[in-house]
């Protein structure tokens, strides 16, 4: 920008030539002297430095010089006045250039500066240049900042010291220098005005810094080019993209003004996946920002991305960081198919998470799914490898295969693989959608690490797995108010294989999430988990329809509470799936846990259907810790279902003579046949004249328990004699009676007829 150029502005006074009556020796205001005709001032000619040029006589304390043509002061305008001096005989003086300030209506503007700095001519002959810059503005290299106020000026020269040196003048040249502000003015610098070339080859890593530097927090223009960065890179500045970097893999970019998806994918040519792992890489890199905003942007993936091989150098890390408020999508690809490796492999209880003896085992991805034909249970993958010793490690341990078999080894693959991390800590991903579309699954944990965040997001349509673990990257898991919605709700339940979600380690949190029509919604092998708030459902069309578990805990001492939440055409499963050793022998039994306060809702579904399972894979266990209180249990449509809960029988009974502190009550039952109740109170009535009553409490106490306490029995009205005369003492009781061990006998002393109020219970305390 130049105003002379583009407002048509004159500022160059006339040559000396042209008349020195234009030229004031006092402030140039009009009606001042001139030198025109002045006895202490000559033009000269054919001077051998100037050619034609003033020489003046200094005869004041300060002689001064000023073109009487007012030259204007304007916001954004900045001009330079200079001239060329030199002293010829005589006194040597200093010299300065000068001015007047005018405010609008010409009146003088005082209070402001109207000298520039003072140089001192110390030789005869030798030619100097004086020079100051005025402008309105107060910016770095201003001499006369005149402010707001100022509309012009009247400029030249002064003259100090002492009198009676001589000196040659060559002219006053006043410029418009806006330009050399320009880029200063500007909110923005551009990386090519400090050297880089954005050829695609020149290393530009150190123009793009300096650039930065300079940009002192003014915006970083990253002009149209491909500019290659060598090394790592960090912009401190607000940076806009016009072109784009190339970087090696290793090289880190830290845009510390612009930490956000768009920025990134803009400084990388578009590409959000580019862009994606580089704010990942420089998140787990730079101490400045714990979180990566995604800005509502959409990554369109056709493979898995390995967020340990973006990061690049490093496995572990432990402080908070969040991903947030976007979208990944997949696109069809064979990137997302399946490896499926077979091999056959030894067991032995000894190391129930181990399998030895396996043929090239280094082709087993880690991660993999685990199946087999016997032995195997629920959400086993492969955490780790020995190749040179042919071993698989387990992230559970195996229920008693054989001690040879063959094994297949699937590797599911997943938009988000973080199972490259050994360690990852307090991760968290808040508004992310994963829109699976039935290519992929969403997302793999690290093997190991502690309060992985999931908040506020969407798992659609997974093709395998919502969320999986392969290791301990679970503990202290926390699911908050997430979405997951199958890829199978087409399916009937029985053809449903998806999983929303497994767990190994303790002390999830599963909390106010959504999921529907999923094989299960989770499997749980760690204990200590708070599950409450949730909506599953996972019906389908079919009349007296199927039904599978909604969640499946897969150890017995569970230390779990299950409570308010909303459970949908589906059951709770828990069993001991994950035990090498499935008899009881010594340990806790199935405990530690409570089930208050749901809705359990189910719709034409088979009569057989119960909506709590308990599931022995051994014999001997009992229940020694279970409260199952305050829930609805509703069936609707089509008949009765038998009852609310059960036993599994098909590998194992439970035993129902051990069960200690077990309550169930409070539960309210529609559309169940038998409710099941401990305590139990029941009115017995016997209209003959017995001295045994007995009475059979298996339609009442739950999972096929035993009748083990009669804790009252309160007589309804008389109970009399075959006399019919009233009988005041009181039975006593025996337990464990008749088919199950399931009636309790009352015993009179004499034979007598009546109702008694039998309160029971199926445990001990």
């Amino acid at each position: 920008m130049n105003q002379v150029i583009t407002d048509g502005l004159n500022l160059m006074p006339p040559e000396f030539s042209e008349g020195l009556d234009v030229w004031s020796s006092q402030d140039g205001t009009p009606g001042s002297n001139t030198y025109d005709g002045a006895a202490n001032a000559a033009l000269v000619t054919a001077d051998q430095d100037f050619g034609n040029c003033l020489e003046i006589l200094k005869t004041s304390s300060t002689t001064k010089l000023r073109y009487m043509g007012q030259t204007p002061v304007l916001p954004g305008l900045y001009v330079r006045v200079s001239a060329r001096i030199k002293a010829v005989s005589g006194t040597l003086p200093s010299v300065r250039i000068a001015g007047y300030a005018l405010r609008s209506g010409g009146s003088h503007l005082s209070g402001v500066d109207e000298t520039g700095d003072s140089t001192a001519l110390t030789a005869y002959g030798e030619v100097e240049t004086v020079s100051a810059i005025i402008g309105v503005g107060t910016r770095p290299g201003v001499d006369m900042a005149w402010g707001e106020d100022a509309v012009g000026g009247y400029f030249g020269l002064d003259l100090t010291g002492g009198n009676g040196g001589t000196v040659r003048i060559e002219s006053v040249r006043v410029e418009d220098v806006t330009n050399v502000f320009l880029r200063k003015m500007m909110d923005w610098v551009d990386v090519k005005d400090y050297g880089a070339v954005g050829d695609g080859v020149t290393d530009d890593t150190a123009a793009i810094e300096a650039a930065d530097t300079a940009a002192a927090g003014r915006e970083l223009l990253v002009s149209s080019g491909t500019y290659r960065v060598a090394t790592n890179l960090t912009i401190n500045n607000p940076v806009r993209f016009q072109g784009q970097l190339s970087m090696p893999d290793g090289a880190r970019l830290v845009l510390a003004e612009n930490f956000d998806l768009p920025s990134y994918a803009e400084a990388f040519g578009g590409d959000e996946v580019q862009g994606f792992k580089k704010g990942f890489q420089a998140m787990l890199n730079h101490g400045d920002h714990d979180s990566f905003d995604m800005k509502g942007r959409r990554v369109l993936l056709t493979e898995p991305i390995d967020m340990a091989a973006a990061v690049g150098n490093k496995t572990s890390y432990a402080n908070r960081r969040v991903i947030r408020n976007g979208q990944f999508a997949c696109l069809a690809s064979t990137d997302w198919n399946d490896t499926v490796v077979t091999r056959s492999a030894t067991w032995s209880a000894s190391n129930p998470t181990r399998l030895d003896n396996v043929s090239n085992a280094g082709s087993i991805p880690i991660g993999s799914y685990v199946t087999a034909g016997q032995g195997v249970g629920r959400e086993i993958y492969v955490r780790a490898i020995n190749v040179a010793q042919g071993r698989v490690f387990l992230s559970s341990p195996l229920t008693v295969p054989p001690s040879n078999q063959s094994y297949t080894f699937t590797r599911f693959k997943y938009m988000l693989d973080f199972s490259g991390f050994d360690n990852l800590q307090r991760f968290s991903m808040e508004g992310i959608e994963f829109v699976c579309s039935g290519h992929a699954s969403a997302v793999m944990l690290p093997t190991g690490g502690l309060i992985f965040h999931f908040k506020d997001c969407f798992f659609t349509g997974p093709k395998d797995r919502g969320i999986t673990s392969i290791d301990q990257g679970c503990a202290g898991m926390m699911i908050d108010r997430c979405q997951f919605l199958s890829n199978e709700q087409a399916l009937r339940v029985q053809d449903r294989t998806t999983i929303g979600f497994n767990s190994n380690a303790n002390d999830l949190k599963i909390r106010n999430n959504r999921a529907v029509r999923f094989k299960h919604f989770g499997v749980f092998g760690g204990n200590g988990s708070i599950i409450t708030g949730n909506h599953w459902f996972q019906g389908d069309a079919e009349a007296q329809g199927l039904t599978t578990a909604g969640i499946v805990l897969t150890n017995t001492n569970v230390k779990t509470t299950i409570e308010g939440n909303y459970i949908d055409n589906s059951f709770i499963e828990w069993g001991n799936e994950h035990d090498p050793a499935p008899d009881l022998s010594g340990e806790f039994s199935f405990g530690g846990l409570t089930i208050n306060a749901n809705i359990f809702t189910a719709n034409d579904v088979v009569n057989w259907h119960s909506f709590i399972v308990i599931r022995p894979y051994g014999p001997g266990h009992y229940i020694n810790g279970l409260s199952i209180c305050d829930n609805v249990f509703k069936h609707l449509n089509g008949a009765a279902i038998n009852r609310a809960e059960k036993v599994d029988t098909s590998i194992a009974p439970l035993d129902g003579s051990r069960s200690r502190n077990f309550l169930m009550t409070g539960n309210v039952y529609t559309g169940v046949t038998k409710n099941s109740q401990n305590p139990v109170t029941v009115k017995v009535t016997e209209t003959s004249d017995l001295s045994t009553w007995e009475h059979d409490l298996r339609d009442h106490l739950p999972f096929d328990c035993e009748a083990r306490v009669a804790v009252s029995v309160l007589p309804e009205g008389a109970v009399r004699n075959a006399s019919n005369v009233a009988v005041y003492t009181m039975p006593f009781a025996t337990t464990r009676h008749g088919v199950g061990r399931g009636s309790i006998r009352l015993n009179w002393s004499q034979p007598v007829h009546g109702s008694v109020q039998l309160t029971a219970r199926c445990d001990t305390v």
